[in-house]
């Protein structure tokens, strides 16, 4: 009976431990999976005419706008922590 609860017991964790593996390979699987671009013909043609392809990306950062709300949040006053 005891051995009996021992296999019972070894198959759980066997059991729950490649589960775990399946789960976390899935993840970072998808973690690491970057979005690439994708080509059509069209894009194919233009990589053949011109010998670059570019894409509609995001819009570039405003580094001037980053700067100024940084300052402006350095600049802000700061309770000081109460003293006990």
């Amino acid at each position: 009976m005891l051995s009996l609860f021992w296999i019972v017991l070894w198959a759980v964790l066997t059991g729950l431990m490649v589960a775990t593996a399946v789960r976390l390979h899935a993840r970072h699987k998808e973690l690491v999976a970057s979005p690439l671009p994708r080509l059509d013909d069209a894009a194919i043609d233009t990589i053949l005419a011109t010998g670059e392809l570019s894409v509609d990306e995001d819009e570039p950062l405003d580094l001037i706008e980053i700067d100024e709300s940084e300052e402006r949040f350095w600049s802000e006053s700061w309770d000081e922590p109460d003293e006990w």
